[in-house]
This record gives C-alpha cells, structure tokens and sequence, in this order.
C-alpha cells in the first residue's frame, strides 16, 4: 500500500504541469491581448462553456488516457477502483429513491477531481492549437483566441472552422457544448467595427458581447478593467454594510478575521491585473480598503488614512498588486509556477561583460517590441521584469518563498510608508 501511495503521488507530480491557476492563466491571457493590441492587432477570445462537464466524463476513455501517460498496474486499477462502483440516491423527508449507478463523471468534491478532467481535457488543446490559435485551459473553461491585423473575415473564417472541430472533439469524447453560454470578445478592434465577425458554434450565431467573465473577471473591449473593478467595489461595499452591524457583538480579532475573508479576499482575487491602472480606477478599490481599515479600528471619517494603513501592516492597494506580480514571478523563476509564465521572463544578458550580469536581472522589453506607456505599466512580460529589477539582490536571491514573501512585503511597505 505504501508503494502504491509513493507511485500515485510521484505520477501525481509529473501530472500536475497540466493543472494551472486561474490567476496565472488570467494574467497569462491578458499579457497576451494586451500585446496584441499594442501591435495594433485585434484579438477574437472565446469562452466556451461546457453543460454539466464533471458529470459527463467517460471512465473508459478517462482510463485510457491515464493509461497513455504511463500510469498502469497497480496505480490504474486504484483509479479504475476510485471510478467505478458509485451509486447516488435522492432523499426527500422520510422517502429515499431506488441507488443509481453512476456510469459517467468524477466525484466533485474530491481534490483529484479537476487533475482528472483536465488529464480528459488535455486532448482538446492539441486540437485548438493545430487550428492556429492559442489557448488556456482551467477545469471545464477553456478560453480560445486568435489575433489578426488584417482581413477580420479570414481571422473568423479560421476561427469558425476551429470551433466545428472543437464540436466534433466534444461528440466523439462524450461532452456537450452549450452555445447559450459561450461567450465572444472582441479585442481592440474598434477599427474594424463589430459588422462581419459571425462565429457559429453547433448551428447558432455567437454575438460580440460589450464584457465578457473569464474565470471570475470581467473584461471588456479596451482591457480596461473598470468593469472589473466596480462589480468588486460594490460587492465589497455590501459587505461592510453587513460586517458593520456585526461590529459590536464581535471582538478585534473575529472582526478582522471576517473582513478579511468578506472584504480583502474580493480585493486580493487575481489583483495582479491590477497593476497600472489608472489612478481614478485603483483609487475605487483604495475606497474600499480605507472603509475596510476605518471600521476595524473605528478611525472618523475625515482621518488621514495612510497612518491607519501602516499601523495595521497593510500594503495600499498599488502595493499589494505589485506583490503578487513579484510573487508570480519568483514562482516563475524558480520551476514554481506555470511554464507559460516563465516564457514571459528572460534573463537579463548584456552584450559586453557587466557587473550586473551575475544579479539575477530580467530583461525588460525595448521600446520596439512595445510602444505603449499604457502597455508597459499593464502587460506582465513588461511589469515583471521592471519590478523585479527594482528589488535589492538579498531579496531577489532569497532561498525559499516563504522567505521571499516576507522580504518583499517588508520592502513595499518601506517603499510605499517612507519608513
């Protein structure tokens, strides 16, 4: 048994290259349009959506892919045991229907679950990019794009038949698509119009929409984000309202706690894209985090913030974007996170010996390969290398994350709180 523990978790290991983070793959996808449109190319993204998808998986053909990435014996009977066998029953009062057995799907629940449907999905990537495009995959999203400077009506054309073989992939692999939910965004191409971009999936005509949700984020045509932003600021606002009249049954630290989990939490959620935003925009969700800070410590409404910031440790909300695009990074650079972050950095290599060769510098990207201000403050293949490089070298070369962590949130805050 102990070796079979020892063989699932080392198959586990090698798997997990498949699975990503919806942050990463977020940003990953933004990094990608945004330089598109730098170059003064649109982008068509395509969010497909997938009716019950854990629920419709295939044992056999789930077993067979297993098989095809080298698990067998031991390990592919325990998956086959994990599979198969399972019953469901409905209860309603004192009446409990007849078991059923469950011949499709994984248990939702379980934390191997999404390894497993994205192991059943992988396939699916291979077709898309045959087609030409690009795409990223996270559990049953998976968003698809294509970026043309000319001739919409051939990018379409391409795009039309990539989404014909997606369907018959679905068919042959036991899945269904649901045109009713999938989802198309037009990417910078307001020099084109929205007339001539028909995308049909399964006999229906796919609309462009004005914002579309990728993986919990509202984007819109230009990338702007203030969709994005006022959705959270609102939601956020909510829940200081009801956080606000808890406020005197509980103590400090259940009152941190909660506005932690109900309010910072909305504000952390993929924050990474939130770096070099307008400063009308970021002062939205500064709003929120200086309400947030004044209810925990019961500050008057016409306070200064910043020494309210500081006392509770708190990095503004500029800083804590920039922290989690250095987090992303020293994943990245370490064999941490993702391979398709780690494309985006290159090291810095100058053309005669320097000093500076042996500091673990990146490469920021020249002038020629992005022209935009708004583009170099926004993509993560320009903000990355840029704050990274602005780092002191102790903290740059720290040995772990966890050391990491701390060492550049001590660095923000001395940056951002002149202390």
């Amino acid at each position: 048994m102990r070796w079979l523990r020892l063989s699932i978790h080392n198959w586990l290991k090698v798997t997990v290259s498949f699975m990503t983070e919806p942050k990463s793959a977020l940003v990953a996808l933004y990094d990608d349009l945004c330089r598109e449109k730098d170059r003064g190319s649109a982008s068509l993204l395509v969010l497909l959506d997938l009716s019950a998808a854990f629920d419709t998986i295939d044992h056999g053909i789930l077993l067979d892919r297993l098989a095809g990435l080298g698990v067998g014996g031991t390990a592919l009977q325990w998956f086959c045991s994990y599979l198969n066998g399972r019953f469901q029953k409905v209860v309603l009062g004192d009446y409990v229907s007849a078991p059923w057995q469950l011949c499709h799907g994984v248990p939702q629940g379980s934390i191997l679950s999404p390894l497993l449907f994205n192991i059943y999905m992988k396939p699916l990537g291979e077709v898309i990019r045959r087609c030409g495009l690009r795409n990223h995959q996270y559990a049953d999203d998976t968003q698809l794009y294509l970026s043309f400077s000319t001739n919409p009506g051939e990018a379409v054309a391409v795009l039309n038949r990539c989404l014909a073989e997606v369907i018959e992939w679905m068919r042959a692999n036991k899945l269904k698509l649901n045109p009713d939910k999938t989802e198309v965004l037009l990417v910078g191409g307001s020099g084109f119009g929205e007339g001539g971009f028909d995308l049909v999936l399964n006999g229906a005509t796919l609309p462009l929409r004005d914002k579309v949700c990728s993986l919990g984020v509202l984007l819109d045509p230009e990338l702007s984000l203030e969709a994005q932003v006022t959705a959270v600021a609102r939601s956020a606002f909510l829940q200081l309202r009801l956080i606000n009249q808890l406020r005197p049954y509980l103590e400090y630290n259940c009152l941190a706690t909660v506005t932690h989990a109900l309010v910072t939490s909305r504000l952390d959620f993929c924050n990474a894209l939130y770096v070099g935003l307008p400063l009308k925009t970021v002062r939205t969700l500064q709003l929120v985090q200086n309400r947030a800070a004044r209810l925990l410590t019961g500050t008057g409404c016409y306070a200064h913030m910043t020494p309210v910031l500081r006392q509770l440790h708190w990095l503004p909300i500029e800083a804590r974007a920039q922290f989690k695009v250095l987090i992303m990074t020293y994943k990245a650079l370490n064999g941490l996170g993702p391979g398709y972050l780690n494309e985006r950095l290159r090291p810095y290599m100058p053309d005669c010996p320097l000093r500076s060769a042996g500091e673990s510098l990146l490469r920021e990207p020249s002038m020629k390969e992005i022209r935009r201000v708004s583009t170099r403050r926004r993509a993560f293949s320009a903000v990355a290398p840029n704050l990274w490089n602005s780092l002191p070298k102790e903290v740059s070369l720290a040995p772990s994350l966890l050391v990491f962590r701390h060492q550049v949130k001590t660095f923000l805050f001395k940056h951002h709180f002149n202390c």
